[in-house]
């Protein structure tokens, strides 16, 4: 019984020097050695929106950009690039995978407790996910402001979490 807890939760050990360490939960090690969709799309491109977010109190930076396929309306492809702790790079990870195949209006409803649940983040890490939900809105906003310009209509507001 043991055996199959501790294979789902790398969990507590003793430090040698201490007190004991939390370790990562095996789904958050996975996307932080392999991370899904790493890299840039043209942020100039009509149908790439580029969401930007960062966390001052710790230093993480997250980028995440989604293309879309404007006749559908849905997520084709989706990168990122983050700047942060593993939890940073594996909740942008996820946020890439969660997204494509979506229509771009059900992505908003992507949230940061969906994807800290998905990776069993620690309450210290919980900022992490919430900068992966604050950044595919803030692509999303990205991408409806250049079809706003391009038909003369205004985006709609779309508040980050906070």
């Amino acid at each position: 019984m043991l055996r199959q807890a501790t294979s789902r939760v790398i969990g507590w050990r003793l430090s040698p020097a201490g007190p004991p360490l939390r370790l990562y939960h095996e789904r958050v090690v996975d996307h932080y050695n392999n991370p899904r969709n790493v890299g840039a799309f043209d942020k100039n491109d009509s149908g790439v929106g580029t969401g930007l977010v960062g966390a001052p109190a710790c230093g993480d930076v997250m980028k995440l950009q989604i293309k879309v396929d404007e006749e559908s309306g849905k997520i084709v492809d989706a990168c990122f690039k983050t700047f942060g702790c593993g939890s940073a790079i594996a909740s942008s990870s996820v946020a890439t995978e969660w997204v494509k195949g979506r229509p771009v209006e059900e992505v908003l409803s992507i949230k940061n407790t969906e994807i800290a649940k998905h990776l069993s983040l620690p309450p210290v890490k919980l900022h992490c996910s919430m900068l992966a939900e604050d950044a595919i809105k803030a692509a999303v906003k990205d991408y409806e402001a250049k079809h706003s310009k391009s038909s003369g209509a205004t985006p709609l507001e779309m508040p980050l979490s906070g």
